[in-house]
């Protein structure tokens, strides 16, 4: 038999479909903590089942330019956008440098800026402007909600995500990132263990809408406690490298954590 290289493998074989890129849900952002080109290019493989990918934290400060800079053409090459971590800009913030910051993502080729304030404090006002700031200039922006020590976190009140939520859509983010870290437990809507807090989650896709919400979900657990929650095209951040992948056979329910749970109406195959 003669294979294809246009074509999946098995692909006899029934699965649910997914909207190609580009695509408006279904979103994954990977999380490069700081991948070696060669790592990267591995990734450019499973680019089909990658939106976007964040550099994480504060990483490419550690890294000479011209390395970023390749890095960042690389995965652009192969239909990913690329984005800052929100800490960095926000050490940026604190030290009266936003303007140059964003000048220079320009120069570096990222399309993507992450605006949080989970560190450093930045007022409602201070966070909008720079929202609107990053429009301005052509960039993708996407806003990110919570705090990174738990304890602060736990001191936002839901009403109060979702008037930050709203209020940094209405100043031009295209999505608002649930804080989750790169761990996943004692922040926003995951506990102490990692469980999904499913009332939560549910309050803030109901208040937010859930097509303007990513869920940062490191977890394969949490993956697929969300996807069974709010459907397979539910957005997703925080995903390792390693995951990309494996994330996708739980979005197409061909993975036992999923595998005949996922409801569509197309389904050209009965139900388990």
């Amino acid at each position: 038999m003669e294979l294809c290289d246009n074509k999946k493998a098995f692909d006899f074989i029934d699965i649910l479909p997914r909207s190609e890129k580009p695509r408006r849900q279904g979103l994954v952002m990977m999380l490069d903590k700081g991948l070696g080109l060669h790592l990267a290019e591995d990734m450019a493989a499973a680019a089909q089942y990658i939106d976007s990918v964040k550099l994480g934290w504060a990483t490419p400060r550690l890294f000479n330019e011209a390395f970023i800079q390749e890095k960042v053409r690389l995965y652009r090459d192969h239909g990913i956008m690329v984005g800052n971590g929100g800490t960095l800009l926000e050490i940026a913030f604190q030290q009266g440098k936003v303007e140059q910051f964003l000048a220079y993502c320009r120069k570096l080729g990222l399309e993507l800026i992450e605006v949080s304030n989970g560190v450093v404090p930045i007022n409602p006002g201070e966070k909008t402007g720079i929202i609107r700031k990053a429009c301005s200039m052509g960039f993708s922006v996407i806003s990110e909600i919570g705090k990174k020590e738990p304890a602060e976190d736990r001191r936002l009140s839901l009403p109060d995500r979702v008037t930050e939520a709203k209020r940094d859509l209405d100043a031009g983010a295209q999505y608002v990132i649930i804080e989750a870290r790169e761990g996943g437990r004692n922040l926003g809507v995951y506990d102490e263990s990692g469980g999904l807090k499913e009332d939560m989650a549910r309050y803030l896709a109901e208040e937010i809408g859930i097509e303007n919400i990513m869920f940062e979900a490191p977890a394969k657990s949490q993956q697929a406690e969300l996807i069974l929650l709010f459907g397979r095209d539910v957005n997703l951040g925080n995903i390792r490298p390693e995951d990309v992948t494996s994330l996708e056979t739980l979005r197409r329910g061909i993975r036992g954590d999923t595998f005949g749970k996922i409801p569509h109406k197309d389904r050209p195959w009965p139900l388990p």
